[in-house]
């Protein structure tokens, strides 16, 4: 009796809040007695959401680092090949310009190695008999002279530089043309030049170049410039150092230079 009771008083309160909304202020209090609890179990899946976020957000930072990191490498890379690339490019631009000033024919080659013995002055060229390269052939590189090839086969050729020791060059003073012979030492910064008398108007920052005396070598092109110039009264020659002016531990690239063929030697 008390339950059909206690149904009956609910439907009329439900009635009345229909037909003349009673309930207003009692629910409006439920409600905002229920807010905390309705928060307090909403946590769980807020702090679910936050942390998924968050943590996607780490990792997403960290891949987007790994990638940035690995672009900024290979942009560094490749502004370094640029760099070179550039460098090689006013290299050569420097060597075709060169070309200007030559009365014969040229053929430009690559370095493709060097005599692993340290006493050896010599390197190997990318251009051999196929290209019309020949023994005895003058090669320079943008500032002067760097020696003669002494080898070849097919497709590569052997240069001997003009500071080896085995080898000499007919030069002459460029200020006056008094001639001598500059000799190979062994080492790429200085040539010895023999044989200079002690009377002969020869002074430091002198130009030596090339005479052509005994054909081997084009006459005109830039050999070295004097160091050093040592007069001993008690002495009959001058002693006379001479630094190269060609890059001879840097030219990658150089010029074969084509004699007249009745200046060729054999």
């Amino acid at each position: 009796m008390r339950a059909l009771l206690s149904i009956f008083i609910v439907a009329i309160l439900i009635i009345a809040d229909l037909r003349f909304n009673s309930l207003d202020g009692t629910r409006s209090v439920l409600n905002n007695l229920a807010a905390p609890i309705y928060w307090l179990a909403d946590t769980p899946t807020r702090i679910f959401a936050w942390s998924d976020t968050n943590i996607r957000s780490r990792s997403e930072l960290l891949e987007d680092n790994d990638k940035l990191r690995t672009k900024n490498l290979l942009l560094s890379g490749r502004s370094q090949q640029i760099a070179a690339l550039m460098a090689e490019n006013t290299r050569l631009r420097a060597l075709l310009n060169s070309t200007a000033l030559l009365r014969n024919d040229v053929l430009v080659a690559e370095l493709i190695g060097v005599s692993p013995d340290p006493v050896r002055h010599q390197m190997i060229l990318n251009k051999g008999v196929v290209d019309g390269v020949y023994v005895g052939q003058a090669l320079i590189d943008e500032e002067g002279l760097l020696g003669q090839v002494v080898e070849v086969s097919e497709m590569s050729s052997r240069v001997l530089l003009i500071t080896d020791a085995t080898h000499a060059i007919p030069v002459q003073v460029n200020r006056n043309g008094v001639r001598a012979i500059a000799e190979g030492t062994g080492a790429l910064g200085f040539l010895e030049v023999h044989h200079v008398a002690a009377t002969t108007d020869i002074e430091e920052g002198d130009l030596l170049v090339s005479s052509g005396l005994g054909g081997r070598f084009p006459v005109g092109y830039p050999v070295a410039v004097v160091s050093k110039v040592v007069r001993d009264p008690g002495r009959a020659f001058t002693l006379v150092e001479a630094s190269p002016v060609a890059a001879l531990d840097r030219s990658r690239h150089v010029l074969l230079i084509f004699a007249e063929p009745q200046n060729r030697t054999p």
